[in-house]
């Protein structure tokens, strides 16, 4: 490699790093706007259906009242899984108090010393509990905190998407491989969010069976809840199993929660960590490796507000 291609190379990369910096830093604002242009795409080849047979602006409003349906659905679901443990935790308050008994005998036993048991049994409480459990539900909601700017941004990008043809046109005169790079990336767009839905709806009806069997309470909302947290990339699982996992522990105790993850983590590694990959790989056009590893990438480049913040 000559010097001059070397020194490219150093100058590239530098500025690579210096725009995945910025875009980590400002991932507040990045992600809810790639949010608001995601759901834009997903909705295009309608509005592009119906500017043939109805007014523009009555295109746009049509694709702006979808959009905010779904993310009024996606939000009434995580309110909803929200609400229905914070209803069913004050129901254990007696199964907790003898799991923590036992809990402390087993220490006891152990040879730890009163004063510690004592430490360790007086912190847990189900209303120490109910606030750890909502907390870690309410990071999935930190787009709630921005909902003014999505709604506000899908308004704008709805009625400015009328153009975007026009637009596409007269830009392939002059940049022609850009041009055809975007379409692509709204293909990818597109299919990726459909091959996790379809997946994530499997995930949520087998799951829900599952806690079905089980005899877990609220099998259908920890279904729903699995499936909305089937677009969030890694940490969805564990966000997802949180719940039915602890209803399990004060239903059936230790044994029943054990069994809620081991049954979910065996779908999980199944569908969404083996089968999933290889058919989001063949929808966007990426092998299954570089297909995690972007999953992974982009998460930790957006996903500092949703650990700092609360999140959908």
């Amino acid at each position: 490699m000559t010097p001059s291609r070397t020194g490219r190379l150093l100058v590239s990369t530098a500025a690579a790093v210096v725009v995945v910096a910025g875009l980590r830093s400002a991932s507040d604002i990045v992600g809810p706007v790639m949010l608001a242009l995601a759901l834009t795409i997903v909705f295009h080849p309608l509005r592009a259906a119906l500017d043939r047979r109805v007014p523009t602006w009555a295109a746009s409003v049509v694709v702006l009242v979808l959009a905010y349906v779904l993310i009024l659905g996606l939000t009434l679901a995580l309110v909803v899984s929200v609400g229905r443990l914070a209803a069913l935790l004050p129901t254990y308050t007696s199964d907790l108090d003898d799991l923590v008994a036992d809990a402390g005998d087993r220490l006891a036993s152990l040879g730890v010393s009163q004063a510690q048991v004592d430490a360790v049994t007086g912190s847990f409480d189900v209303g120490a509990l109910l606030d750890t459990a909502m907390s870690i539900l309410a990071g999935m909601a930190s787009v709630l905190s921005n909902l003014l700017f999505i709604v506000t941004l899908l308004l704008f990008l709805a009625f400015d998407a009328a153009h975007t043809a026009r637009l596409a046109g007269q830009a392939r005169e002059h940049r022609s491989q850009l041009v055809d790079a975007l379409a692509g990336f709204a293909r990818g767009t597109r299919s990726y969010l459909g091959v996790s839905a379809v997946f994530g709806l499997i995930v949520a009806v087998v799951d829900t069976a599952l806690l079905w069997a089980l005899g877990v309470p609220g099998a259908f909302v920890w279904g729903v809840l699995a499936f909305v947290t089937n677009f969030i990339p890694n940490i969805g699982f564990v966000i997802g199993v949180i719940p039915p996992a602890l209803i399990g522990l004060l239903e059936g105790g230790p044994g029943l929660m054990l069994t809620v993850i081991v049954l979910y983590s065996a779908v999980n590694v199944v569908i969404q960590s083996i089968i999933q990959p290889r058919y989001v790989g063949q929808a966007v056009g990426l092998s299954t490796t570089l297909t995690f590893l972007s999953l992974v990438f982009w998460t930790w480049v957006l996903g500092r507000s949703a650990r700092c913040s609360p999140y959908p």
